[in-house]
């Protein structure tokens, strides 16, 4: 494989909101957070962003905040899945046309396609826009699995140059490095707790929640991880372990909006149907936050 296009730390941006629209001053704030500690890319409205719930308009303007507040500084990969081919040609089209470094387009969720309708609706994307394109597999939140085969097939199309794997199994990575030859086919995992082994197998970098809050301690376990110190890294880990796991504790992205609230940064509103954090797991999430080493207000 050759160098990656996409690689390190990218951020899952959440999408602050303020009496129920987007609180577009927070937002400049938390990108120029994330570029301040070293992120290497960022996503807005990916699921994280509560791309599902927000309208096109705001989904539009998301991604045109970020393409101007980064101006550059940091790559941007736009969320533009949908269930329907047609809506996620229209989303990657505008991430091009603001000037977005790529697209990140999930397995259409409830419908669930089979392997030929997924491989078609991808490569009808790729086809139509010219965007380097990551798949996006989510097996838990869209009830499709993208068969390794498929995947394999895909990545002969130029425009689609990477996953993001969030389905947990690393040994996919070590079956994409040997089946993938010979195209760009960047290998990015979209699950903070286990990145140090994607890392260990092969990946090149981690579309992370844990980065909203914790960008800096993110970048540091990446980049112990890319220099081959997997003793720092995995001392990062365990400072971090507790936060991965915390920010799933209740439906995301509630509990990371809670905890960057509690850092001053945002408010935690969510939009429905997502909930506010519940109290009963917020305990967990700040002693996650101490471990981590962040400072509540």
């Amino acid at each position: 494989m050759t160098a990656p296009l996409f690689k390190g730390v990218i951020t899952a941006l959440i999408t602050p909101l303020r009496d129920g629209k987007v609180d577009e001053a927070a937002f400049r704030t938390l990108l120029e957070r994330q570029i301040a500690a070293g992120v290497h890319g960022v996503v807005p409205m990916g699921t994280t962003g509560e791309s599902a719930s927000l309208h096109l308009d705001e989904h539009k303007r998301v991604v045109d905040l970020c393409v101007e507040v980064a101006a550059g500084r940091v790559r941007v990969i736009a969320g533009a899945g949908s269930s329907a081919t047609d809506k996620s040609i229209e989303l990657v089209r505008h991430a091009k046309t603001v000037g977005a470094d790529g697209a990140l387009v999930v397995t259409p969720y409830y419908n669930r396609p089979s392997q030929a309708g997924m491989a078609a609706h991808f490569e009808a994307i790729a086809e139509a826009v010219q965007l380097p394109v990551l798949l996006y597999n989510v097996p838990g939140r869209t009830g499709v699995d993208l068969a390794n085969d498929t995947v394999a097939r895909l990545a002969a199309h130029p425009n689609i140059v990477g996953i993001k794997d969030a389905t947990g199994d690393l040994a996919r990575v070590s079956w994409m490095r040997a089946n993938v030859i010979d195209q760009q086919f960047d290998l990015i995992s979209g699950d903070d707790p286990s990145y140090l082994g994607y890392h260990a197998h092969g990946g090149a970098g981690v579309i992370s929640v844990t980065s909203n809050v914790a960008p800096e301690a993110m970048v540091a376990l990446h980049e112990a991880a890319a220099a081959g110190d997997y003793a720092t890294a995995r001392d990062w880990q365990d400072r971090l372990i507790g936060l991965h796991k915390g920010l799933f504790l209740d439906n995301s992205p509630s509990p990371a909006k809670y905890a960057l609230a509690r850092l001053g940064l945002c408010t935690e509103e969510v939009r429905l149907p997502l909930a506010p954090t519940a109290d009963a797991v917020k305990p967990a999430i700040d002693r996650a936050m101490e471990e981590a080493g962040l400072q509540k207000i």
